[in-house]
């Protein structure tokens, strides 16, 4: 077996961060300790749920406002901040930020050195359209020394050019940050995997990169949350267990972050990405002009 280019240890958190001003320092402390345990297990890089400093079931936009910071100045990114500079480690987060007057649904890449860059949510799920605004950064894959790193926010995975861009952009992995809802059913198959799951793993095939999906548990003023956390290799399958529907748990991944560039699929003639017929498709569906891809 060769020697692992890029190895990395990958943890996903899932856990139960509740809404409520009263509730900020308790969500802050309950992930740096869940981050740290996650470290101690070896990992470097270690993805929190979406919204994991202020819970998500907002009652007003005043409620969601109370509830937000800046990036990178506010208290929580700052946390998590020296944890990451403290530990070594990678961390991605997601949490309420504000910008003015407008607040975004926001993921944030923290390494050992610091601030790297953030992500905003641009597709809006329910009543996430009446809090926040619709992300305006486009889908920014961010270099780091362990590989390339894109962030993708729930909903998002449903619309699949998100991760189609993130790839095309030369992302390695994919940090997946959900609040993953439970809705009519049938919600879970025979397998009890339910339909993130089954997207998340998908995403993970066509594209040919792994996503790293961390999702969050409980209720919430009446909302319930679906867990399922999981790590999707290159070839779509999940690298050990999917996380239950309803316990804190942090699962791990030892992966070569950098091998999803030449995995092949099923054999040495198929490659997803040189593959494409971007002369047919491309021009109908806009991509020639998007602004983060490569001219």
């Amino acid at each position: 077996m060769s020697e692992a280019i890029s190895p990395v240890r990958v943890a996903v958190v899932q856990f139960d961060p509740q809404v409520g001003k009263q509730n900020r320092d308790a969500n802050l402390r309950q992930s740096l300790d869940l981050a740290r345990e996650a470290a101690l297990g070896g990992a470097n890089l270690i993805v929190l749920p979406e919204l994991s400093s202020s819970g998500y079931f907002f009652k007003t936009r005043q409620d969601a406002f109370d509830h937000a910071e800046g990036v990178p100045d506010g208290p929580s990114v700052r946390a998590w901040m020296n944890f990451a500079r403290e530990h070594q480690v990678y961390l991605v987060a997601g949490l309420t930020e504000r910008d003015g007057m407008r607040l975004f649904n926001t993921g944030v890449l923290l390494g050992p050195d610091g601030f790297i860059g953030k992500y905003r949510k641009a597709h809006l799920w329910n009543l996430e359209k009446l809090w926040f605004t619709p992300g305006d950064l486009g889908f920014p894959v961010f270099d780091t020394p362990i590989g390339r790193i894109g962030l993708l926010i729930c909903w998002d995975i449903w619309f699949p050019e998100v991760p189609r861009i993130l790839s095309q952009q030369g992302a390695d992995i994919i940090c997946s940050l959900n609040n993953w809802v439970w809705t009519p059913p049938p919600l879970f198959d025979e397998a009890g995997k339910c339909m993130a799951s089954y997207l998340t793993m998908t995403a993970a095939h066509v594209n040919n990169v792994f996503i790293a999906a961390a999702s969050r548990i409980g209720e919430e003023r009446g909302a319930r949350y679906l867990g399922c956390s999981l790590i999707a290799g290159t070839n779509g399958w999940p690298i050990g267990a999917v996380a239950s529907a309803d316990q804190q748990e942090i699962l791990f991944a030892d992966i070569d972050l950098t091998s999803s560039r030449s995995a092949p699929i099923w054999n040495s003639l198929n490659d997803l990405h040189r593959d494409r017929r971007t002369d047919l498709y491309d021009p109908m569906l806009g991509y020639l002009q998007h602004p983060c891809l490569p001219r």
